[in-house]
């Protein structure tokens, strides 16, 4: 079974939800460790209910290289799973866990990736720029920003409509269907 570290800044919605899968679906991984960068996150708090411990890991500190490592090694992690951290990951762990680092961006990749395209900011982009369709990609990360390959896309429509916040809403629907079971699928795919 593969030991999984959630990286994750914010409200924690995915990390709950990638948790409970694997707490339901034990076979494929199971989800020992929640990396935050924010000690007030939410995450934190729906990790600790969850019964899966929490390390708070300042912006600065997650240069040191040896310490992150040493973190990551102690708890035998074989994947990092990024869900709404907002860091950039530095080029020690990208090469440590080389194709072993799964993020989630809320469009339809190579579109409106990059630096500062994250949350709120992408579905503002989408809108202003009239879009008909947006989606999820599910990618591997590498050390350039939103560059790593793709896994997985899923698509929904979009209306005059819809505002940021109904673009948001259909992304999370998508997010929460998607990518635990793109995880459990990498995973399996992996072992053969």
């Amino acid at each position: 079974m593969k030991r999984i570290a959630i990286f994750a800044s914010g409200n924690g919605s995915n990390a709950e939800n990638i948790i409970r899968y694997f707490r339901d679906n034990p076979n494929a991984a199971e989800v020992v460790l929640v990396v935050c960068n924010k000690p007030d996150a939410a995450v934190t708090k729906r990790a600790e209910n969850l019964g899966v411990p929490v390390k708070i890991i300042s912006k600065a500190d997650f240069q040191n290289q040896d310490m992150v490592l040493e973190l990551l090694k102690e708890a035998k992690i074989d994947i990092i799973i990024l869900a709404g951290f907002l860091l950039m990951i530095p080029p020690y762990l990208t090469e440590h866990y080389k194709d072993l680092i799964i993020n989630i961006h809320p469009s339809l990749l190579p579109a409106y990736g990059g630096k500062g395209m994250y949350g709120r900011h992408v579905h503002e982009a989408v809108v202003a720029a009239g879009e008909t369709e947006t989606g999820i990609t599910i990618h591997l990360v590498t050390d350039k920003c939103d560059e790593g390959a793709i896994l997985f896309q899923a698509k929904t429509k979009l209306t005059h409509g819809d505002t940021p916040q109904s673009v948001e809403t259909k992304i999370h629907r998508l997010e929460k269907e998607y990518f635990p079971k793109v995880i459990e699928s990498f995973i399996r795919n992996r072992r053969q």
